[in-house]
């Protein structure tokens, strides 16, 4: 059986068993497949048909939940539409888009999300349950061919964030990637789940589905709701970030807490040697690395329980070796493979995907046993918390305010995120200063909030050499100022 035609069997398979826990409350497979039916009904009476593609304005919610697993087991194609943004984002997303029908939670669907749906021709349906038509499809939206898998956003990490498709082939490489080719068994401890839908993180739940496990949701990550889920389940592992695993010694979680996890596998972001060797001292749990980003449908490299037994603490900073399917190389500017040990960014090739190489903006090299590192983006992207904000974005958002002449964004250090973007804007001679809460709405308003810059300073000149270029160390100092 094909992976969509597996995944409907699994859902099934749950019947009126326990399939996945959101704040504290068991729902039955069942129950997520009668909220599958119920919007299936309404996008009927709403005008779409069967094998057209949906929007879906996504949280990390049961319901959620039932139209990503119900709408990929059916063939139906689902984009992805951050929640965490603005009434007029949403609406954006949904013009662009110009799909047959969008489905949000109520709240979700503000005054400009529904005059967008309106305009666009797009049915709007309000999330169950039960599942409510708020606008009927219009004859100005076209009929839409199938298009099966998923449409996830990247992080944006070398321009705005787009879509890349996730057909069926590719979601079966990406939960392959996720389980590292371990045998989870419906009996297993649940799987612990709280990366955005809206990314490739969304794979944790297609894993955890298509093996008919069990699964702990939570809306977002944090310390406490976290560590209680591992500890009533005694969770064996859970992926996590570098910004997972420094809250959570922050938090000085006593090692009892945690001492059901065999491992963790992680990724989004690099692990600093030091942060390894503190987290793994403290609790004794071995983290298995991995890198991969949404373009590369998920994972390419990673650490194993079988590597990490094999070469233990010798290979601290690297992020494993390909995974099966994948092929790495490293290429010097004028776009030859390099060496092994040199420098270069770095390119993958994904069987799944295709047979074309994608190149990257990353900076990486691949030693004589064939494990990767990666040093750093060349893109000057900043890395906060595993979201990557990309500084001329932002940059051009406080552009568009009339007292600002010029800005400049920029990373500076935190001990939680590992990056958060601060900005510095010149002001026009002789304008009122608009103060800094008012720069940060206006970014909040039009980016998803990760871009929010952690402050926001006035000058009446930015820093600039002697060509007039802004110097962008003297900009991080004047946030250290």
């Amino acid at each position: 059986m094909g992976f969509a035609s597996t995944l409907a069997q699994r859902i099934a398979g749950y019947g009126p068993r326990d399939c996945i826990e959101f704040d504290g409350v068991w729902h039955s497979g069942d129950e997520l497949v009668r909220i599958g039916a119920e919007l299936e009904s309404a996008l009927r009476e709403a005008g779409v048909g069967g094998a057209e593609p949906i929007g879906l304005v996504v949280r990390n919610r049961v319901p959620h939940a039932a139209v990503i697993l119900g709408g990929i087991a059916a063939g139906r194609g689902v984009s992805m539409i951050y929640s965490h943004q603005s009434d007029a984002g949403i609406a954006a997303d949904i013009r662009s888009l110009g799909l047959p029908a969008v489905v949000a939670a109520e709240q979700d669907w503000g005054p400009a999300a529904r005059r967008a749906a309106r305009e666009a021709g797009s049915a709007a349906i309000a999330i169950g349950p039960p599942a409510r038509v708020l606008t009927s499809r219009s004859s100005q939206c076209p009929a839409a061919p199938p298009d099966p898998g998923l449409r996830l956003l990247t992080s944006g990490t070398t321009g705005p964030p787009k879509r890349v498709a996730l057909p069926e082939r590719v979601l079966e490489h990406n939960v392959a990637g996720m389980t590292l080719g371990r045998r989870i068994d419906p009996g297993d401890p649940p799987a612990l789940v709280f990366w955005p839908f809206g990314s490739v993180g969304v794979c944790q739940l297609l894993a955890a589905a298509h093996s008919g496990q069990r699964i702990v949701l939570l809306e977002r990550f944090a310390v406490a709701p976290w560590v209680d889920a591992v500890r009533r389940h005694r969770i064996r592992w859970s992926g996590v970030a570098p910004t997972v695993i420094r809250m959570l010694l922050d938090a000085d979680v006593p090692p009892e807490d945690l001492a059901s996890l065999e491992y963790l596998p992680g990724g989004s972001g690099p692990l600093e040697p030091a942060l390894q060797r503190a987290f793994e001292a403290r609790y004794r749990i071995p983290l298995i690395w991995a890198y991969g980003a949404t373009e590369f449908a998920g994972t390419v490299c990673s650490w194993t329980p079988e590597l990490r037994a094999q070469f233990g603490d010798t290979k601290v900073g690297t992020v494993g070796r390909p995974l099966p399917g994948v092929a790495v190389r490293i290429l010097g500017d004028d776009g030859a493979e390099l060496p092994a040990g040199t420098r270069g960014r770095l390119s993958a090739r994904v069987a799944a995907i295709g047979p074309e190489w994608i190149d990257t903006t990353d900076i990486a090299c691949i030693d004589d046993d064939g494990f990767l590192t990666v040093h750093g983006r060349g893109d000057g992207a900043i890395n906060r918390g595993g979201f990557k904000v990309l500084p001329e974005r932002v940059r051009a958002v406080l552009l568009a305010h009339p007292a600002v002449a010029d800005a400049a964004v920029v990373g500076v250090p935190d001990a939680r995120l590992g990056e958060l973007p601060f900005a510095a804007v010149e002001l026009l001679s002789g304008a009122a200063d608009p103060g800094e809460q008012v720069l940060k709405d206006l970014v909040r308003e039009a980016l998803p909030a990760p871009n929010v810059p952690v402050a926001v300073a006035r000058v009446a000149e930015l820093p600039r050499n002697a060509v007039l270029k802004v110097r962008l160390d003297a900009v991080r100092e004047l946030y250290r100022g």
